[in-house]
């Protein structure tokens, strides 16, 4: 198979209007795999987000009172048509992600499904009736909240759009959607697919930009009523900052650092090896991603052996050459990151079983690295590494092996393995996390609620608690006479 590296340039969407840099700021796009610069992405202007919002304004009405089922027959010729391009949106993806295809693929195919998922979720939008006086009829009625600010990061170019637009849009809301810089060009193909679908004017606005402007603007702007949001911890906090000025509820999906407890009574091998499977998923640029094992001391040795040779066996390149496996980082600054969290562990007395360090003359790739009797007070243990570096620790007592797990300021994600159903339950009870998978590491699904504690953020996607996150309850209380 041979995939083109061709490369359109991305554009603006705003009331309906593609629009193109014209002479508006522009900044680089870059291939991942080869550091070349490929295209520029087009900023939008304080004028171009005042036009976003008034589109959304004016457009909510019309689209929260159009009935689930209208609505959701042109969210179905979306999510068909996200399918039947879905190759093209994948290539382009990878060209500008560096995750290789076939996760690329899947991604698309996958995060396309949420919009039926929510299109039925939309049908069933019930209020309830409350017992009262024989005078008055007691009820709720839920209804859309309004235009809303989304912001998007890099790492899930077409997955994470989709979550936000998908709960959205069947809930009747409007849309401006921030997406990054560095993926632009994915978000402009899925934009095109709800465009042909009929989706009207006004309803998605796509821009690209300075953040910390377009986030303030956006923001402060009368008709949005909420924010979504997923990005890092810190960016969060800002974010949720200027909402809380002006009284709007978020969506908060932040960062993560997902401990990975191997119980004395688990399976190593297996553990290890789909451990391995879920942490070079994107190069362990997934917020979700297992990052810090915590392995009985039992199982250390085979654990540790197995995960080196699976990490061994996985071929690393341009995600768009057949059978690559894992893919570069997404940016140079996550090269130095990985640089520096590495140096800082072996300067603490840890151990380098695999990789650490640069890989090739071009393009941003890191070695798949595995580090062994890391102290507990290494960057980390504490930092969120977002790249293929795996740090190992041993316990003895499920005791310390969940005080190891819990120390952390984060709270999205969180893995464990035992083929003990009270030894499962035991740690589901105790670990601080929104997010716990057993014997596997799989990702989030869209039936499913995903969300965070602690610093890892609030709110939820997916599932019917992303649905109501989107929807106001309105109560009414009607007196007869």
């Amino acid at each position: 198979m041979s995939l083109s590296r061709e490369y359109s340039a991305p554009l603006l969407y705003i009331d309906g209007d593609w629009i193109g840099a014209d002479a508006r700021e522009s900044e680089p796009i870059y291939n991942p795999a080869t550091a070349q610069e490929i295209g520029r992405v087009p900023h939008a202007t304080s004028t171009d987000l005042d036009r976003t919002v008034e589109a959304a304004g004016r457009a909510f009405p019309a689209w929260a009172a159009l009935s689930a089922d209208e609505r959701g027959k042109i969210l179905l010729r979306a999510q068909a048509l996200i399918r039947e391009r879905a190759t093209e949106i994948a290539r382009v993806a990878t060209l500008e992600n560096g995750k290789n295809y076939r996760e690329a693929l899947a991604e698309v195919q996958r995060s396309s499904g949420t919009l039926s998922w929510y299109v039925e979720v939309a049908k069933r939008a019930y209020g309830r009736v409350i017992p009262s006086d024989a005078s008055t009829r007691l009820y709720t009625v839920r209804e859309p909240i309004g235009p809303v600010a989304a912001f998007v990061p890099w790492n899930f170019p077409s997955g994470g759009p989709l979550r936000k637009l998908s709960a959205g849009l069947a809930a009747g809301c409007t849309f401006v959607i921030k997406c990054s810089e560095e993926t632009p060009a994915t978000a402009v193909q899925l934009v095109k697919c709800f465009e042909d679908a009929g989706v009207p004017a006004g309803v998605i606005n796509l821009v690209f930009g300075d953040p910390p402007m377009i986030s303030e603007h956006l923001i402060a702007a009368n008709p949005i009523r909420m924010v979504a949001f997923t990005g890092s911890v810190p960016v969060g906090k800002l974010i949720a900052q200027h909402a809380a000025k002006v009284m709007k509820p978020c969506i908060m999906e932040l960062g993560g650092h997902a401990p990975v407890i191997v119980a004395e009574d688990a399976d190593p091998v297996m553990a290890a090896k789909r451990s391995a499977f879920g942490k070079f998923i994107n190069s362990g640029q997934v917020c979700t991603s297992p990052t810090r094992f915590i392995v009985h001391e039992r199982h250390h040795e085979v654990f540790v052996e197995t995960f080196v040779e699976a990490a061994k066996a996985l071929k690393i390149g341009d995600g768009l050459d057949d059978g690559v496996q894992m893919g570069p980082l997404a940016n140079p600054r996550r090269l130095d990151a990985m640089e520096r969290l590495v140096q800082n562990a072996l300067e603490k007395g840890a151990r380098l079983e695999l990789g650490g360090k640069r890989m090739g003359n071009q393009g941003w790739f890191f070695e798949p690295t595995v580090l062994t009797e890391v102290p507990l007070d290494a960057d980390i243990m504490i930092e969120e590494p977002f790249g293929p570096v795996v740090p190992i620790v041993r316990f003895s007592s499920l005791d310390t092996a969940l005080e190891i797990a819990n120390s952390t300021a984060y709270g999205l994600a969180a893995y464990c393995f035992t083929e003990s159903a009270a030894t499962a339950e035991r740690i589901t009870n105790a670990l601080e996390a929104g997010i716990l998978s057993v014997n596997h590491t799989g990702g989030s699904v869209h039936e499913a609620p995903s969300g965070g504690v602690k610093e890892s953020g609030y709110g939820r996607e997916g599932g019917e608690e992303g649905f109501e996150a989107y929807q106001i309850v309105k109560r009414v209380s009607h007196k007869f006479n």
